[in-house]
């Protein structure tokens, strides 16, 4: 697992940093006015920003479309499709894909677009705001194989945001028993909701029972905890730390994003 995690980014603990898509047609707060066109450029911007601020990678998603939904529409995994295509040339770094909340529509846009690792909740059972979840690991991978994309990186999520685990077991327990049942190429732990930090003593729960495993911080790392959290994860998915005042909905920031890359590059010793 490290080793394929390690050959993807060529660095130590790397910042991947989220391109949120504008919603999709189809999704209620769709942008008719300025269509796809702006859903292209608003991306694109976002994506020009990340890059010069030096993160080492980017991942495309649709957390605008809410509500969200379980079973995605194949409109929108098309759409979103078209849209990272027409980005293709301007992308520098290694990048992956997640289509909330479901994991087929993921590894599908995933395979078409090229990308090199997906996000996504692929284990576990939850009640969650989109409904009963009970999402399929399994199904996934084979889905993924089927395509001809073994080589693409699977990221689980195992404590997903919006919902509560109906498993008893501690995070920890739960994590252990993720990458012997389900073999994820790394292992992500969030916070409540978007935005929202994970208690660092779930990372270093998480961290100390798979030290052969990464270990990411998945929602809420900011510019005044990501050397804490750095100390503890094998790298982190960052957001809303990078937008205008910290607002997950509005535009990139290149100066928070270039601040917020310099100081995890300190937390990391400069690499």
């Amino acid at each position: 697992m490290q080793e394929r995690f390690k050959a993807l980014f060529g660095v130590n603990k790397p910042v991947i940093a989220m391109v949120h898509l504008g919603a999709l047609p189809g999704s209620p707060l769709f942008d008719s006015k300025n269509g796809l066109h702006g859903i292209i450029e608003t991306a694109r911007s976002d994506l020009e920003a990340l890059q010069t601020a030096g993160v080492d990678a980017v991942m495309f998603g649709n957390e605008n479309d809410r509500p969200y939904e379980l079973r995605v529409d194949p409109a929108s995994t098309a759409t979103a499709a078209y849209v990272i295509g027409q980005l293709a040339k301007d992308i520098k770094v290694p990048f992956g894909v997640n289509m909330l909340w479901d994991p087929i529509a993921t590894i599908a846009l995933g395979a078409a677009t090229g990308a090199q690792f997906v996000r996504e909740i692929f284990t576990g059972t939850y009640v969650s705001d989109m409904g009963h979840w009970n999402p399929n690991a399994g199904e996934a991978m084979r889905y993924r194989d089927r395509l001809g994309r073994s080589d693409m990186l699977l990221f689980y999520n195992i404590s997903a945001e919006f919902a509560y685990s109906l498993d008893r077991r501690s995070l920890s327990d739960r994590a252990r028993s993720t990458v012997f049942s389900s073999i994820p190429d790394a292992i992500l732990v969030s916070g409540q909701i978007t935005g929202e930090a994970a208690p660092l003593s779930d990372l270093k729960a998480v961290k100390d029972i798979l030290p052969n495993t990464p270990v990411l911080a998945n929602t809420g790392v900011k510019h005044e905890t990501v050397k804490d959290v750095l100390a503890l994860a094998d790298g982190c998915i960052v957001g809303s730390s990078l937008k205008e005042n910290g607002d997950t909905w509005k535009a990139v920031d290149p100066l928070r994003a270039k601040d917020f890359m310099e100081k995890a590059k300190d937390a990391r010793g400069f690499s």
